[in-house]
């Protein structure tokens, strides 16, 4: 069995001092987790998690990365910055990206692309809105945006993506899928990685399940079938919380 892969977005949160203080209650309650612990934390946190997290079972990811080495592209962060900070994951393709910031399926492949020849581990984003859904579009949209968005990718860096499953309509919303609809979605992408990349490639392919998970719900979604962790939002910000995330599945 698989172990769970627990990542915190902690999205545009946490001062240095705060990061300071959020880090250090963290680092005790997780200790002893046999499931891998990841913070995403905003660029200017970056360092400073980095080094707390010297020592520790507690990784550290960015929140994007560009698609390019270097350029006029301001505003943006490189790959290759990244590794140099000592970050090993990315969040990509998040829903708030792709909604305020116009990110696609096309440019979401690109980053990713990127973020894997630079030597960093994506967290992938997908997943539909409530209108889609309500529509009967759900398998359509999220196929496609595993299609599109992993067309480039191969099987080989495949081992190195986390997939994150984020229903739209649950994200910050308090709203949270169904221990079984999440699982079924996610069951549904990971077949269509199997018709991609094989069996095998998407057995041991990790999907998550991101989307209004935290404390109270996290032990019900994390026993499925399917589900190979959580991306966490809100209950990220807070150490206790998010330890009890951590430590929902054995």
């Amino acid at each position: 069995m698989k172990n769970k892969i627990i990542a915190g977005n902690w999205k545009m949160n946490k001062t240095i001092a705060e990061t300071k203080q959020l880090i250090g209650q963290l680092i005790p309650l997780v200790a002893d987790t046999n499931n891998t612990v990841i913070i995403c934390v905003p660029y200017t946190n970056l360092a400073t998690a980095v080094e707390l997290t010297k020592g520790t079972n507690i990784h550290v990811g960015a929140q994007n990365c560009h698609w390019k080495e270097s350029g006029a592209y301001t505003g943006e962060i490189a790959p290759s910055m990244l590794v140099e900070l000592g970050v090993e994951y990315v969040v990509l393709g998040h829903s708030e990206r792709r909604t305020y910031f116009g990110e696609t399926d096309n440019t979401v492949l690109l980053r990713t692309k990127a973020a894997l020849s630079a030597g960093l581990k994506p967290i992938v984003c997908i997943g539909e809105t409530l209108e889609e859904r309500n529509n009967g579009q759900m398998e359509q949209v999220l196929s496609r945006q595993v299609k599109e968005g992993f067309k480039d990718v191969t099987v080989e860096e495949l081992a190195n993506v986390i997939v994150a499953y984020e229903p739209v309509w649950a994200i910050g919303t308090g709203v949270t899928a169904t221990d079984e609809q999440a699982n079924d979605a996610i069951a549904f992408v990971r077949s269509v990685f199997q018709e991609m990349y094989g069996k095998q490639a998407a057995d041991q392919l990790y999907i998550q399940y991101g989307g209004s998970m935290n404390d109270k719900n996290a032990q019900g979604l994390l026993s499925m079938s399917h589900i190979d962790g959580g991306l966490i939002g809100g209950a990220s910000l807070v150490a206790e919380k998010f330890a009890q995330v951590v430590k929902a599945h054995k």
